[in-house]
């Protein structure tokens, strides 16, 4: 999947209107936590502006960025699939504005439009397959240049 696969862009038109009619605009202060894994995922965002950093914790005072994310792409995944809890944190690497998208509103847009729930699956599916390819690179090369070590 090539990175320039977007979550907005993917969706057809009406799909898009869609989800956006349950969208909300938010804003994060750099270096601010958006979520720590094994948090509640509850909700999602589309970057509008800004990078955010994507972490994984290794050791209790060590954590490794996995991936920068920014304008255009999808935050949060975790919403989709049980037990919805994140997997990875988040931090606002810059001043962030995103499209906030609650999960219990978007399901509820699944329930009223399945073909909505399959296409917004298949493109987060998508961009999941390619982020599990670039955290994998990342880790192997962390682990290379420090030997596994801290």
């Amino acid at each position: 999947m090539p990175t320039a696969l977007r979550l907005l862009h993917a969706l057809s038109p009406e799909h898009r209107d869609r989800l956006m009619s349950v969208a909300r605009e938010v804003s994060f202060p750099a270096d601010g936590q958006i979520f720590e894994a094994g948090g509640t995922a509850d909700r999602f965002w589309v970057v509008r502006s800004g990078t955010v950093s994507l972490y994984q914790q290794v050791i209790a005072d060590r954590r490794i960025t996995v991936a920068q994310l920014g304008p255009g792409d999808l935050l949060g995944w975790s919403w989709l699939f049980r037990p919805h809890t994140w997997d990875f944190g988040a931090e606002a690497f810059s001043p962030v504005r995103a499209y906030e998208f609650d999960a219990g509103e978007v399901r509820t847009l699944f329930d009223q439009d399945p073909t909505l729930e399959l296409s917004l699956t298949r493109t987060v599916g998508a961009i999941l397959a390619h982020r599990l390819e670039t955290t994998r690179a990342v880790l192997i090369e962390h682990y290379a240049r420090h030997g596994g070590s801290r």
